[in-house]
């Protein structure tokens, strides 16, 4: 560790991420309401006898100290908040494509504490509703505003009002722009104005919704596939493929 570490004791945080650490270590990357992202360093963590094993765990709301470095921080605890509920098993991958978005695409020692909130508003979301497209969906569109990336969804790329009846394309380094109905892939002035409002409700919306801030993130990725994104898909075309009598 640097010289010029300093101690910081029970942080809000979460784990995004793990990885071995020599032979029972780990490699922890968290999100941290008062200090961003960071790269932690657990010693000790993966034997049969470490009680830190059981609690460093994905989306639980988490209180960790560490000795905190130029680069990387030393983990001295970690303890769950009272009353934390897990994240349900059929939304978990949910869950995971928030990590990885974050990981992707936020930097190490920025802190972002309106980042954090959402991430834990949306973790919450995930644990009480069994759809989550909803959940996801507000969590990618508060994303991009804390990225820097916000998108006006009120006006298109002339500044004219979004119609509720008309139809729109969007192209990230443009906005939008009005279309006719039948063209593919046009979206609803409905649909950009309730994810405006924050208000998503029904197929189409959310679809709108969807395939809208894909490809506002994937502007942000630059070409990055999320493995998440691949994962889901397999299982997609998994679930299609016909049963063998």
């Amino acid at each position: 560790m640097s010289g010029q570490s300093r101690r910081v004791q029970l942080s809000p945080g979460y784990l995004l991420h793990h990885r071995p650490y020599r032979e029972t270590g780990r490699i922890l990357e968290v999100l941290l309401r008062d200090h961003g992202r960071l790269t932690l360093f657990a010693r000790g963590v993966s034997g049969p006898k470490s009680q830190l094993a059981a609690v460093l765990q994905p989306f639980q709301p988490l209180l960790l100290s560490f000795h905190l470095g130029r680069e990387a921080g030393q983990l001295s605890q970690a303890e769950c908040m009272d009353g934390a509920s897990r994240l349900p098993s059929a939304s978990l991958m949910a869950g995971f494509y928030l990590n990885e978005l974050l990981l992707k695409l936020t930097s190490r020692h920025d802190p972002a504490p309106a980042l954090f909130d959402d991430y834990r508003q949306a973790l919450e979301r995930l644990k009480h509703d069994a759809a989550p497209d909803q959940a996801l969906r507000l969590f990618e569109r508060r994303l991009l505003w804390n990225l820097g990336y916000g998108l006006d969804l009120s006006t298109d790329s002339d500044g004219t009002p979004i119609d509720e009846e008309g139809f729109y394309r969007f192209r990230p380094s443009q906005g939008l722009y009005p279309v006719r109905d039948d063209e593919p892939g046009a979206l609803a002035g409905r649909s950009l104005l309730a994810l405006e409002r924050e208000a998503l409700a029904g197929d189409r919306v959310l679809a709108d919704a969807r395939r809208l801030l894909k490809a506002a993130l994937d502007e942000c990725l630059e070409g990055r596939e999320l493995a998440t994104r691949r994962v889901a898909r397999a299982v997609a075309r998994k679930g299609s493929q016909p049963q063998r009598e």
